[in-house]
């Protein structure tokens, strides 16, 4: 007799974007949607099909969500408590909006809904932003809710050629996950061992290492990712130089050492303000180890990303396009971006890259979840 393949377990997606958690929840299928960005919303609606409601998270009620969900996933802003950010911690005015996705969460408590897993993603920043007592507060509401409460810290670099660490509270109520006997590499950092003695002898006795195996090797580079030359906007040569002038002496010798070689080299690049013997400095930033930097917003406080490609003994300059950063997040080239490439970059530097959530769902939250349907 043919085994029937069972559905997938019901989800939901808090400030939700461009829906890329969704993407690498496997096993699992997002039923309703939220976001406040009308270009986020535009762009979830255009890879996914279920129910977005667009608008404050506040706004909503439990009576807006549908069905019993099995998880609830909240990437709620971390502009306030990243570590590039103003570091107002969860009383600023985005960051705090995780209290009204909480407040959600408590109203289909009461309702006998609430899913037996939730997972809040966030900067690692939220590890010690607020002296450390806004993770401390999200720890704490989560346990007080009889749930049992574990944080990761997972960097994209492990799946993707991008440096992107990510923080990954877990918790479980009603169902079990697997778990470790103590801290283990690579996933539970020195900020998360550090982290959990900030919190309440309660909380602590809740606290759960949440077991994830290692992924294989990453055998993609950076260089694998991008267009090919031909067609994109390089630099002219003077827009290059001046671009280069900005580099401080280190990294422009590892510049010239890689065009001396007189083959392909390619350095993602950054302009970062830096204070040298009391000033502030522009600079360029270079990465010749074949990984991009993190992405981040246009809007974010920090520069697009550059792609500096030496090549033959020249050195050429351009902008990391949209589709690349897309690229760079575990996206398939069928993802549909928005037409902007400012909105695209911004989707993206807002977003959680897809094989990270993939081997999350795949290694504990999946497993876990099982036991609700065995359990039925």
């Amino acid at each position: 007799m043919a085994i029937r393949p069972q559905p997938a377990l019901e989800a939901l997606e808090f400030f939700a974007g461009g829906g890329l958690a969704g993407l690498g929840l496997s096993g699992f299928h997002t039923t309703f949607a939220n976001d406040l960005d009308p270009m986020k919303a535009a762009a979830w609606r255009d890879n996914h099909a279920g129910e977005l409601r667009m608008g404050d998270v506040w706004d909503l009620s439990p009576g807006d969500i549908p069905g019993r969900p099995a998880l609830a996933w909240a990437s709620s802003p971390c502009q306030d408590v990243s570590l590039a950010g103003a570091r107002a911690g969860l009383d600023g005015q985005r960051s705090g909006a995780f209290w009204g996705f909480w407040r959600l969460m408590q109203g289909l408590d009461a309702e006998g809904r609430a899913p037996a897993l939730i997972v809040i993603e966030n900067v690692v920043g939220l590890l010690t932003s607020g002296g450390g007592r806004d993770f401390t507060a999200v720890c704490e509401a989560l346990v007080d809710a009889d749930y049992r409460v574990g944080a990761l810290e997972m960097d994209a670099a492990l799946w993707l050629p991008q440096s992107r660490p990510r923080l990954f509270i877990v918790a479980m109520r009603g169902v079990e996950g697997p778990e470790a006997a103590g801290p283990a590499a690579p996933f539970h950092s020195r900020r998360v061992v550090a982290a959990i003695d900030r919190l309440s002898d309660r909380a602590r006795s809740a606290w759960a290492w949440w077991s994830l195996p290692e992924p294989p090797r990453r055998n993609a580079s950076l260089a694998d990712l991008l267009d090919p030359d031909g067609g994109l906007a390089w630099f002219s040569e003077t827009a290059t130089e001046a671009l280069l002038s900005l580099t401080a002496p280190l990294h422009r010798a590892r510049l010239e050492a890689a065009r001396a070689s007189g083959e392909r080299r390619v350095a993602a690049a950054y302009r970062r303000v830096r204070l040298e013997e009391g000033r502030k400095v522009q600079r360029l930033e270079l990465r010749l180890d074949g990984m991009a930097g993190c992405l981040r917003t246009p809007a974010g406080g920090s520069s697009r990303q550059y792609v500096i490609v030496c090549d033959d003994g020249r050195v050429r300059a351009r902008r990391l396009t949209a589709r690349e950063a897309a690229r760079l997040m575990g996206l398939p080239d069928t993802y549909r971006l928005p037409k902007s490439e400012t909105a695209a970059l911004k989707l993206m530097g807002d977003a959680v890259a897809v094989p990270v959530v993939r081997h999350l769902s795949e290694g504990l939250l999946l497993p876990a979840a099982l036991g609700l349907r065995a359990a039925a």
